[in-house]
Order: structure tokens, then C-alpha cells, then sequence
């Protein structure tokens, strides 16, 4: 139908994608539904991502459970060509910091994972239905500045709920691995871990220095919204760059009203197209 069609009299719809908001007055940001954009993903970048249980749930039970997704994340990594730099896994959620090396090597990896995790859980914890909060939320972050920063972000979050008195005592964490406690045949160190020193001696050193120094509230506040918000994190030049590569907006827009144009644009991730002058 058109519209205007089979609608309430001194009504107006706004179409959004593959909705319509029924409203009375000018449309408004509040009555349009919420565009969910596509997903920021991007090849040779650092990404950290996150993936909550659905209703904040426990997703891993045991020791098992543990286990279970860190060999599923070890395979799907090499499958699929993910390199991940640091990890941490939670009763509830998870965090990855990975650099794909295709577009398509983040989404596929997540997907086969999640899919055969939730597969193995509800046969072993005899349950049914869905174990996720929806999808995995990420962002690609500017590595000369978060990506240590997220490291450290990522190895404190047992310490921040009050799991551990210290990092390299949570056992489900890459933290261990970079501080030569442990190896990990998941993580990849990035470029920027081996710069902290010439020796494997040196470079632990470095690193423990900087998970005991800490993020400041700002830089958690930051790598968290960003992540849960899917925008680009870096400064303007970085987050210029990212624009120019992507078909979606990377940054949060600026206040007031988006046309009804732009927001079907983004929903289904196209660039616009203008007409001749």
C-alpha cells in the first residue's frame, strides 16, 4: 500500500526500513523505530568485542563450560583467520580483542561458535531456547591508542566484579599468557604487545606494569560504550579513515532529527545517492 494508505484520519506514517510508526503530528526521533545499523567490521583492524547471556544469565556453569568455549573459539580463530590478542570469559558474558583478516572472518567466526556453544550447553544443561543477549556487540578501536589500554580493560574485568583479588588469579583469561605464566595456543600477541620489550622477559615486565598501573574511568567508559554502541574508537584522523572504508556511520551523530532517508540508508547499509543539480 501507499503510505498514506488505510490510515486513521490526520494520521502520517514514516516508513523505517520495514516498519511504520502510525502517529498523529510530525514524525519525532522518538516515534521513529531504531534503526539497528549493520554491523562495524573491517579487515587488518583490532575489534573488541562483546557477548552477554541473554537476561544476563549464567552462560558458563563449570570448569567444562570453560573449556568447551575456549576450544571452540581456538578452532573457529584458525578456521576462519581471526587473530585474537586477549580474551577474557565471565559467568555471564565474554570479551574478545581480535583482528580479522577478512570482512566476512569476525561474523562467521562468532556465528559458528555461538551456534555450537548454545548447541552443547542446552544438551548438557538439559535446557532449550536461546542463550544470548541477541547479537555479539563490537567495534574496531584505534590500536596505537586503546589497544593496550583494552588489553589491560579486558584483563581487569574479574577484578572489577569482585571474582579475583588479581588478574592472574581468574583462571579464564589470556592474562596468564602475557605474562609468561602460561602459554595459550589462542592468543595471538599483536604487534604493539611485542614492542614492549626485546626480550620475553622484558616484555612481560612491561605489561604487568601496565595492568598494575590500570585504565583510568574514562578510557573504561569509553572502550565499553564504544564496544556496546558499535562505534569506531580512536581519534578524529583514525575515525576519518574508517569512514572513507565503511557505508555506515561510525561515530555517533549529532543531535537533532535524522530524515527518514538517511536512516533507511544506514539500516540497510547503503551509501546515498544524490541527484544532478
Amino acid at each position: 500500500m501507499k503510505i498514506d494508505e488505510a490510515l486513521p484520519p490526520g494520521c502520517a506514517a514514516a516508513a523505517i526500513g520495514d516498519g511504520l510508526a502510525y502517529h498523529g503530528a510530525p514524525a519525532t526521533p522518538s516515534s521513529l523505530p531504531m534503526a539497528r545499523l549493520p554491523r562495524l567490521t573491517l579487515p587488518g583492524y583490532p575489534h573488541h568485542i562483546i557477548q552477554r547471556g541473554n537476561n544476563r544469565q549464567m552462560i558458563f556453569v563449570d570448569a567444562q563450560d570453560f573449556e568447551t568455549m575456549l576450544r571452540l573459539l581456538a578452532e573457529n580463530a584458525a578456521k576462519f583467520g581471526v587473530a585474537v590478542h586477549a580474551y577474557v570469559l565471565m559467568d555471564n558474558h565474554f570479551h574478545l580483542l581480535a583482528t580479522p583478516s577478512t570482512v566476512e572472518a569476525l561474523p562467521l567466526m562468532m556465528q559458528a561458535v555461538g551456534r555450537s556453544y548454545v548447541r552443547y550447553f542446552n544438551q548438557r544443561h538439559g535446557r532449550s531456547g536461546t542463550l544470548w543477549e541477541g547479537r555479539y556487540r563490537s567495534t574496531l578501536i584505534e590500536a596505537e591508542r586503546y589497544l593496550l589500554a583494552c588489553m589491560v580493560y579486558i584483563d581487569l574485568n574479574p577484578v572489577r566484579a569482585g571474582k579475583v583479588p588479581q588478574p592472574a588469579d581468574w583462571r579464564w583469561s589470556s592474562h596468564a599468557h602475557h605474562l609468561g605464566l602460561r602459554p595459550d595456543s589462542l592468543v595471538t600477541p599483536h604487534a604493539l604487545y611485542w614492542a614492549l620489550g626485546n626480550t620475553p622477559f622484558a616484555r612481560e615486565a612491561a605489561y604487568a606494569d601496565l595492568v598494575q598501573a590500570g585504565i583510568s574511568a574514562d578510557q573504561q567508559a569509553q572502550l565499553t560504550d564504544a564496544a556496546l554502541r558499535g562505534w569506531a574508537l580512536g581519534e578524529p584522523n583514525f575515525v576519518g579513515e574508517i569512514q572513507k572504508k565503511s557505508t555506515r556511520r561510525v561515530t555517533k551523530s549529532k543531535p537533532g532529527r535524522p530524515s527518514i532517508a538517511k536512516i533507511k540508508e544506514e539500516k540497510i547499509g547503503l551509501k546515498p545517492v544524490h541527484k544532478a543539480l
